[in-house]
């Protein structure tokens, strides 16, 4: 049975903190007696997946808290030195698990009631890391909706990369000079995605539709304001700049490969191709198979699957709603992929250099005629100089 609730939550997606618009969208599919999903759903709630973990997190939450302070205390005592930087790419780590505590608040993992998932969703989105919070929520939703639709899902608009050769062949400016190279550039630009998630939240700002943003300002203000007065009153200002160089750059990079793997390299949708609810968010997802290691770097959403049918479930529950599901799209058919770390890398830069396939074919078929035009131009020089000849 297909769901459409693309119309629900672009509707009612307007950078509003707090509205859960990925869980609603799961609810409701859910409410279709019946569904896959349905029936799927019973099973998890049945297994007991679906209920917080309020230990878990205060545990979780405590620890990076303690370890966000440890490196500001580092940063303080290590001081005018260049060992500076070893403490730039520990926070830059921690920001990343910031990050990912913000991911589940902003999911409804943590809290029950929306005001707390707010407070702490801004205290640290916006106030420990430099993330507006209520951008990031209403962008991410809305990605959860529609993960991988080329009109409806954000996370794959060609602002700067192109993600299908339909994009390719569209592209212009930037895109369009990156494109024919974008699979190589993939890893480089990521050292962006700190800066670009500071620019997006003070843009965001500007924007009347975006609810309670004058606490979002202050905070987010506050952390810059902070932020860069740490780093200029405790460091000269070569090394100041060089901290900041390294940890947002870092940072940037771990939080967009927590990221990538998830959904780059899967099928994109367009139009009016929109599968149910259930196949809409397992075929274009992908798991990454690990241990611990990887379950605390990815912060869970190496179980992609689940976290997309089930965005309220609890992060730590993730694993065990794996073999569930699994099975679940096995007795119906539908493809579930999971792959390693690595070959989740491969598949994605593969994709890129695909999608950016007509755009070096374009520039060959320019570069030719240059080439090609010396035998030809003689050839019609020598014609015209006949003509005049026997004039």
């Amino acid at each position: 049975m297909s769901v459409n609730t693309a119309s629900t939550v672009e509707d009612s997606a307007v950078l509003e903190p707090g509205a859960d618009f990925a869980g609603e969208a799961a609810d409701q599919a859910c409410r279709e007696t019946g569904s896959d999903f349905a029936r799927l759903s019973k099973k998890i709630t049945a297994a007991g997946l679906m209920r917080r973990r309020p230990l878990y997190y205060t545990v979780r939450m405590g620890i990076i808290a303690a370890l966000f302070a440890g490196g500001w205390v580092a940063f303080a005592l290590v001081g005018d030195s260049w060992w500076t930087l070893a403490v730039a790419a520990f926070l830059a780590v921690v920001f990343g698990q910031v990050a990912l505590v913000a991911h589940d608040v902003g999911h409804r993992q943590v809290f029950r009631l929306r005001q707390a998932s707010v407070r702490a969703g801004k205290i640290a989105g916006n106030l420990a890391i430099g993330m507006g919070y209520g951008w990031w929520q209403d962008k991410h939703s809305r990605h959860h909706a529609n993960p991988n639709h080329v009109e409806l899902d954000p996370d794959v608009v060609p602002d700067i990369l192109v993600w299908t050769q339909a994009q390719a062949k569209e592209a212009k400016g930037l895109p369009r000079l990156i494109g024919r190279s974008q699979a190589y550039l993939f890893f480089p630009l990521l050292t962006l995605e700190g800066f670009n998630l500071h620019v997006a939240g003070v843009r965001a700002l500007a924007n009347r539709s975006l609810k309670q943003r004058t606490s979002e300002g202050i905070l987010l203000f506050t952390h810059f304001a902070v932020y860069l007065g740490a780093l200029f009153v405790v460091l000269p200002p070569g090394k100041a700049i060089a901290f900041l160089a390294v940890h947002q750059c870092l940072f940037g990079l771990y939080l967009g490969s927590i990221f990538a793997p998830n959904h780059k390299g899967m099928p994109t949708l367009s139009g009016d191709d929109r599968p149910d609810f259930l196949r809409r968010q397992v075929l274009t997802s992908r798991n990454v198979r690990g241990g611990w290691f990887t379950d605390t770097a990815l912060g869970g959403l190496n179980y992609q699957i689940e976290h997309h049918l089930f965005p309220n479930m609890p992060s730590p529950h993730l694993r065990h709603a794996q073999p569930i599901v699994r099975q679940h799209c096995e007795e119906l058919g539908v493809s579930y992929l999971e792959t390693s770390l690595i070959t989740s890398y491969s598949q994605a830069l593969r994709s890129l250099h695909d999608a950016g396939a007509p755009i070096r074919a374009t520039a060959t078929t320019e570069a030719r005629p240059e080439s090609e035009a010396g035998p030809e131009s003689e050839m019609k020089a020598d014609a015209k100089a006949d003509v005049k000849v026997e004039a």
